[in-house]
């Protein structure tokens, strides 16, 4: 019997395998490709809500657990991913320069806004007001990240590469049997897939889309993140991640002319050199409105648990909400308020009530 069924191989999925790995804990992944917004994320990690200039929520604690958990994974597996990049935030006039200034004082977010300006000149960008550092920033190569550990859990035998289906499921007190395999828990880490989950779709995940582009920009000689309305981000050879928008209507993975035309605008205010679109790809990622992740265990089932709802961060939450989780589960450490679906579970049994004749 196996400890964990984890159903997605994403951020969130992957991250609660390698935590149970290395607690000596047996699992099995199972996923069918259907959800790609971890793939396709940008996979920036940056403390601060550069929009409103404010902490994120809990960021001192997910970057240190972050650091630790992909420098394990990229010597286990030998492979790079994580990379370390400072982010400058465009100054358009100097009143933002003295909301920077002022923001840099605060005592939460002292740690991560450098109060020096930066006023080197990259090729290509216009920057009269210069830029202001944000630090402990860089990116996670998720789509290198993920193709890399699929491969690790596929020689090892444990991905099953196939859709799962919720009917399949047994249930006895030893926990669950699932087609041929019998587990002690299921952890659903579907991402957007979540709607079509029977036991945690009454959920409020609100999926959010947002379309990237990669260009090709020889004139642009960057060697930081630049982050404005978009943030472009140097991929090497002349290649730069760009993006994302934010669409709350359409929950479809494909890319939109809608959604080209804003990034071409985005870009264009930023950049006064040529650039060539070489991929425009899109994904829907998992949302809440409270902008806290879905973490926790079914009211009743108690075998079968969550972990979803990480949102525009991913690369930073996983890590820390796959070990909340774990913990959780294991130690019957208490969840934070903030990210336990019993938060919504007062909502869903008044829902219960009142559509029943």
């Amino acid at each position: 019997m196996l400890d964990y069924i984890i159903v997605g191989s994403g951020l969130a999925g992957i991250s609660f395998a390698e935590i149970a790995l290395k607690n000596n804990k047996s699992i099995i992944v199972v996923d069918d490709k259907s959800q790609v917004s971890s793939r396709v994320a940008g996979g920036l990690y940056n403390p601060v809500i550069l929009k409103r200039f404010s902490e994120v929520w809990k960021a001192q604690e997910q970057l240190v657990l972050m650091d630790d958990f992909y420098n394990e994974i990229e010597a286990k597996l030998k492979t790079q991913f994580n990379f370390k990049m400072p982010i400058l935030r465009k100054f358009f006039s100097i009143e933002e320069q003295n909301n920077w200034f002022a923001t840099s004082d605060k005592r939460n977010l002292a740690p991560f806004l450098s109060t020096k300006l930066i006023s080197t000149k990259y090729n290509g960008i216009d920057s009269p007001y210069d830029y202001g550092e944000v630090l402990h920033t860089g990116y996670v190569d998720t789509a290198l990240l993920l193709d890399t550990y699929k491969e690790y859990l596929l020689r090892n035998k444990l991905l099953l590469q196939e859709s799962f289906h919720s009917s399949y499921i047994e249930f006895f007190d030893f926990g669950i049997q699932y087609k041929n395999i019998q587990a002690r828990h299921i952890i659903f880490a579907e991402g957007f897939g979540l709607h079509k989950n029977p036991f945690f779709n009454y959920l409020p995940l609100d999926g959010t889309k947002g379309e990237l582009f990669v260009i090709k920009a020889s004139d642009l000689n960057l060697d930081v993140i630049i982050n404005t309305s978009v943030f472009i981000l140097p991929m090497g050879n002349d290649l730069f991640k760009v993006g994302a928008t934010y669409n709350w209507q359409d929950k479809t993975d494909l890319p939109t002319e809608e959604g080209k035309r804003e990034l071409i605008d985005r870009i264009r205010e930023i950049i006064s050199c040529d650039f060539e679109i070489i991929k425009h790809f899109g994904g829907v990622r998992p949302t809440v409105k409270d902008r806290r992740p879905l973490i926790g265990t079914h009211h009743e089932r108690k075998s079968l648990h969550i972990l979803n709802g990480l949102g525009t961060r991913g690369v930073m939450l996983g890590p820390a909400m796959a070990k909340a989780l774990y913990d959780n589960i294991e130690n019957n450490m208490p969840l934070d308020r903030e990210i336990d679906i019993q938060r919504f579970h007062k909502r869903y049994l008044k829902t219960l009530i009142s559509d029943r004749p």
